[in-house]
Parts: C-alpha cells; sequence; structure tokens
C-alpha cells in the first residue's frame, strides 16, 4: 500500500503525481489554507484508480473536524464530507475534575496520535455464491486519535481502499477504565457532485423511485444506488452491521447535494467495538456494480461454523394445505421437479402472530414424523415457519427440538428489525440456528449486510418488493442493481399464478436474474397447477448457486441480462421493463474453445400452450449473437451445455 502525502518525493510521477498534489490542495480542504491540516492521509486502491483521501482540520470555531473525498480515475465521486459521531458520555475524569461542563461534541478535541498502513491480497472460497472464488485485495490505513483532557477516550478511523469501492467506520479501543459508550447519532455524509441522481425506496419493500438529492419524502434503504452525471456509477453501502443499529439515507439539512447517515435509535457499546463499515462502491457500468458486491463479504468475519456440511442451498416449494396428504403431494412434486426442500408456512403451530402459540405442537393436521421420514426418501428436506413471537420465547427450546425432528431449516417471520436491541438478538437467533444445525432464511424488512459470510446458515433474506406484492416488469429490472447488491433476496418466484403482472417467459428467466441460495418456486402455485409444461425443464436444470456471475445487458429500469454458469453449464436469464423491446445479445462470455447446445425458452404469444411459451434448441459457442423479441413485461431463458 501506498500512503501519499505533499512531502512524498517517490512512487508519483509526471500527471500523476500533479493529481495527487491539486487533490489534495484544491479539492480537499474547501478553501482553507493548506496549513491549517492536523492530520491526514491519502489510501489508493490497488488498481489505483480509486483515491480516498482523509484529513482532520479546524473550522472557523477552532473546532476539530474529519473529513475525506472519493475519487475514481480523476473524476470526483465523493466531495469533501465529514465523518462524525454523536456520544452522549459522562463527563471524563479530568473534565469532572476542573468542574467545567462536557464537550458539545465527542469528536471537537480529538487530536492525532499515531498512524498505521497495510495491505492485503488474498482469494477465499465461498460455501455457496454467486462465485466460487472471492478475491479479497485492499490497502488500509488506521489513524488514531486521543481526547485531548483524557488519553484513555481514544478513537480509530479505519479506512480500506478496494478496487471495487471504499469503506470507512470507527473503531474504539479498549478504555483501561472499561468505560462505556452511548452513541447517539451517526453523521457520516456523502456529498456528491451535482445533478447525482438516486434509486430512492421508502423501506425495503417499497418500490423505487429515481430522484435527484433534493425533496425526498423519507428516509432511504441502504443500499443506496447513484447514477453520477461524469459516467459513473455508485452504491452507498453497509457492512458488518451486527452489532449495532441501521443505518438508512436522509438528505442534509445543511449541505446541497449531501446524504447522511441516519440511525434507527441509539447504540451502547462498551470498547473495544466497532462501527459497521460505510461502504462507497465505484464503478463504470451498473453491471459492475452487482459483478463488485463480494466487498460486503470481504467487509466482514470469516465463517464461524467449524463443520458447514449441513449447509446445503438449493430450490424449495412452499406447501400450503398443512396436511399430511398436501404434504406427501409437494414432496413427490419436488422430487420429480429437481427441488431441494418443502416449506411448511405459518400456522402450522396455530395462530403466529400471538404469545400464545407453541411452536413445539403441530396444530395443523399434519403428521410431522411421517413427513420428515417421507421426504428423506426422496431427499427432499423440510423447512418451518416461525414466527417472531414464537423465537422469541422460544428459540431455546425449539432449534434443538427442530433438531431431533430432522427440520432442515427455519423460516423467520415478522421479524422486528433496526433498533441496536433487535439487531442483536436477530444475529443470536442465527447463531443459536447454526448451533442447532438449522438454515435460516429472514422475512420481512431485514437486509443482509455480508454477515451472513460469518455464519452461512443464514441463507436468504426478504428485504425485498417481490412477488408477495407482484410488482410489475420495470421494478424487476432495476432490483438486480439496488437491492441484490446487499445479497441474496428471496423474491418468492410464482409461475402459475394469474396474479403475476408479467409474462412466463420473464418469471422463467428471474430464476438466473435474482440470486437466492434458497430459491422459492411456485410461491403462489400448487403442484396440481403443474400440466406438463416443457419449458420448466429450466427450473428443473437451474442450480440455486454459482461458479461465476456475468451481467450481459445492464440498463436500469429496461432491460436486463444475466448469465451464471454452475460446472461447465450456463443459464442466463433475459427481462424487460413493461415495454416490448428487439435485443442481440453476444454469447462472447463463453470459452472460445468449446461448442455448445442451447436451449432457449422465450415468450410466444401466438402459441397453442396455456403458458405461451416456446422451447428452442440452437448450437452455440462464443461467436453467437441470439436475436430476440421481448414482450412487453417479457423476458427470455436460455439453458446452454457443453458438448
Amino acid at each position: 500500500m501506498k500512503l501519499l502525502t505533499l512531502s512524498m518525493k517517490n512512487n508519483l510521477t509526471g500527471k500523476r503525481r500533479i493529481f495527487k498534489v491539486l487533490m489534495m490542495m484544491a479539492l480537499n480542504l474547501g478553501g482553507q489554507a493548506f496549513a491549517q491540516q492536523l492530520a491526514g492521509a491519502t489510501l489508493e486502491s490497488p488498481d489505483k484508480n480509486l483515491v480516498l483521501n482523509f484529513y482532520q482540520k479546524k473550522n472557523e470555531a477552532g473546532v476539530n473536524q474529519m473529513f475525506y473525498q472519493v475519487a475514481y480515475k480523476n473524476k470526483p465521486v465523493i466531495l469533501e464530507s465529514k465523518l462524525d459521531l454523536d456520544l452522549d458520555n459522562h463527563l471524563t475524569e479530568l473534565a469532572m475534575a476542573l468542574k467545567v461542563d462536557k464537550q458539545k461534541k465527542w469528536f471537537d478535541n480529538l487530536v492525532f496520535k499515531s498512524k498505521t498502513t497495510g495491505e492485503k491480497d488474498t482469494v477465499w472460497k465461498p460455501l455457496y455464491g454467486e462465485r466460487s472464488l472471492i478475491k479479497d485485495k485492499y490497502n488500509e490505513t488506521t489513524i488514531t486519535f486521543e481526547k485531548a483532557d483524557n488519553k484513555d477516550y481514544q478513537l480509530q478511523v479505519q479506512l480500506r481502499a478496494y478496487d471495487e469501492g471504499v469503506a470507512v467506520r470507527y473503531y474504539f479501543p479498549e478504555n483501561p477504565k472499561g468505560s462505556y459508550y452511548q452513541i447517539t447519532a451517526e453523521n457520516t455524509e456523502f456529498s456528491l457532485p451535482d445533478d447525482t441522481r438516486a434509486y430512492y425506496t421508502q423501506w425495503a419493500q417499497a418500490p423505487y423511485y429515481l430522484l435527484p438529492l433534493s425533496d425526498w419524502p423519507d428516509e432511504s434503504e441502504r443500499p443506496l444506488t447513484l447514477q453520477l452525471k461524469n459516467g459513473l456509477f455508485a452504491c452507498l453501502a453497509e457492512a458488518q452491521m451486527v452489532d449495532y443499529a441501521r443505518g438508512k439515507f436522509i438528505l442534509s439539512k445543511e449541505k446541497k447535494n449531501t446524504v447522511v447517515t441516519k440511525l434507527y435509535g441509539g447504540v451502547d457499546g462498551i470498547s473495544y467495538f466497532a462501527t459497521p463499515w460505510r461502504v462507497v462502491m465505484v464503478a463504470e457500468s451498473m453491471g459492475k456494480l452487482l459483478e463488485n458486491n463480494d466487498i460486503i463479504l470481504n467487509l466482514n468475519e470469516a465463517s464461524k461454523i467449524e463443520n458447514p456440511s449441513w449447509i446445503k442451498p438449493g430450490k424449495i416449494i412452499r406447501e400450503m394445505t398443512l396436511t399430511t396428504e398436501g404434504a406427501f403431494k409437494a414432496i413427490d412434486f419436488a422430487a420429480a421437479r429437481n427441488l431441494q426442500y418443502v416449506l411448511f408456512d405459518w400456522k402450522w403451530y396455530g395462530p403466529a402472530l400471538t404469545w400464545d402459540s407453541d411452536a413445539t405442537q403441530v396444530k395443523a393436521k399434519m403428521d410431522m414424523p411421517a413427513i420428515v421420514a417421507y421426504g428423506k426418501t426422496k431427499n427432499v428436506g423440510i423447512w418451518l415457519y416461525v414466527n417472531q413471537q414464537a423465537l422469541l420465547k422460544q428459540s431455546d427450546e425449539i432449534f434443538p427440538l427442530y433438531k431431533k425432528w430432522g427440520i432442515k431449516g427455519v423460516k423467520f417471520g415478522f421479524v422486528q428489525i433496526g433498533s441496536h436491541r433487535w439487531t442483536t438478538w436477530l444475529h443470536d437467533a442465527v447463531k443459536k440456528a447454526a448451533d442447532n444445525e438449522l438454515m435460516v432464511n429472514i422475512h420481512d424488512e431485514f437486509r443482509q449486510t455480508g454477515e451472513q459470510r460469518t455464519y452461512p446458515n443464514m441463507m436468504t433474506a426478504e428485504g425485498i418488493r417481490g412477488n408477495e406484492e407482484m410488482p410489475d416488469a420495470t421494478h424487476n429490472t432495476i432490483l438486480p442493481f439496488t437491492r441484490f447488491i446487499s445479497g441474496a433476496a428471496d423474491y418468492t418466484l410464482c409461475y402459475f399464478s394469474p396474479r403475476i403482472k408479467t409474462t412466463h417467459a420473464h418469471q422463467l428467466a428471474l430464476a438466473a436474474v435474482y440470486y437466492s441460495p434458497i430459491q422459492t418456486m411456485y410461491w403462489y402455485d400448487a403442484p396440481s397447477a403443474y400440466n406438463n409444461e416443457a419449458e420448466l425443464e429450466f427450473w428443473d436444470k437451474i442450480p440455486a448457486t454459482w461458479d461465476e456471475t456475468r451481467v450481459l445487458k445492464d440498463d436500469i429500469g429496461k432491460v436486463v441480462s444475466i448469465a451464471r454458469r454452475s460446472g461447465n453449464d450456463w443459464f442466463v436469464g433475459t427481462i424487460t421493463n413493461n415495454d416490448a423491446r428487439n435485443i442481440e445479445l453476444k454469447f462472447d462470455f463463453l470459452p472460445k474453445d468449446k461448442k455448445y447446445a442451447a436451449k432457449v425458452y422465450s415468450d410466444d404469444p401466438q402459441g397453442i400452450t396455456k403458458t405461451k411459451v416456446k422451447v428452442e434448441e440452437i448450437k452455440a459457442d462464443h461467436t453467437t449473437v441470439l436475436k430476440a423479441a421481448l414482450q412487453a413485461s417479457g423476458g427470455q431463458a436460455i439453458w446452454i451445455r457443453a458438448l
């Protein structure tokens, strides 16, 4: 890693050196003389495209403040933006002895103590994911400050620069007095260039709107995807939010074009502890944002599950009759259609939204031991839905019981999220599930921040406007470059339901466009709806996890095409918005020395089948260009297999 300052005379030559000097002087100091800078560091990404500049300076009132900026290939991404927390602590011993008032702001009298640098360049293999190998390569700087009136109180600003983006967080080293810290607000800013627009969504299951950085109706969910006027794309994200309060984004009341972190309530911490990472991803295309989303995983700890052999991704269907007969039919259908799991949704143990239901007792007309045993004969596992009331009241009891029953996973329902209390509760529940070899799917408003790397039994989560709300096709073309940047999402795919607002080929393609290692299929459907539809071969063959992911088309809000590889086979999903369009799909992602057979599943408005989907087979290689006429709200799925 190269730590750059104005005094450095090596490693910078020609135009590159001139740019660093100009960035430090012209961009970073907001009009104040350079001599007023108190501490600073400039950090480069390994590929040298991204520059993160951090500095501390005094404001007009003589108060110390911290700022940072980000540029990509000399283009500004984040302008001068403040790094700041509000803390409500007891007076330090010195302040009490002198009988003075507390500092107005805890950060106001932080003084520079030391600076360390480092780098990392490794590759790790996830248990499952959107790719089989993940590069973890970054440069880092840690800057330590201490309170001017008491050296026991220290703060570190930790900075990382990846090729995919930059990350910043606050770290409180251990206080020798064991002091606690109460964070009442986080004021981390993201000041963007003029005319930046954001894909705003008010809550995790809300629709998206492309808005300027002004006049938002309320706070916006994360991750927050941005379009910059200079042609770049950025995404503001949160990573490793496991013992903290969830952050969302609001607009600054003081600064134009500035987004500010807003916490869901306060945070109580005892040193040592860190805040979540604030992440700024930067790319030259929307597709690269999705392809680079491993940065969120890399900002989390490695897996803590020593023997994860019981964690098995797969496809799942929901059984809604809650009867033994219905369960057997669902298991038969799952086995025939290459689905690995059957879910029994809420009310199998009684009314879910009450403290009085007992999740250790099967209240529906189901013989659970017989169902689990029958599933084993068909290699189909069972998942159970449990609402938060029962999870909170009975998790210590039901998780060991479900393991004894032979249950494979638990779907958490209607969990409270956001506050420090519920964040820690939720992650403790995931750990307890892991202790009992249970996979987890968290529904409703929760969105991951990469913690599925640490506890990979957290297979997927909702936090998405999916087929429970039946969104339109335009919404579906926005999701890959917004919600899916944060990780897997349980969209709950449908096929036969008359409620869907897209074509059947569109729904078919979503299994490749959307990533979820527990992929829910046939959400509002029943096995009886199936009538040997030939195109469902695509869902039969498609896996739930991948060795490689490539974005082929990324015109957000209009058309999306994503190719994913498992072994030697590729699965391609293409969807259009509410409008019809003609496209050309290049197969140049294929290896040059191989021949393939490709089955194409596409909309056929004149077709004789009920679902109006046709199946064609073509020969293909890396030179193939496939022309497709996509119907309004339509799509196309392709299964490519090596010959």
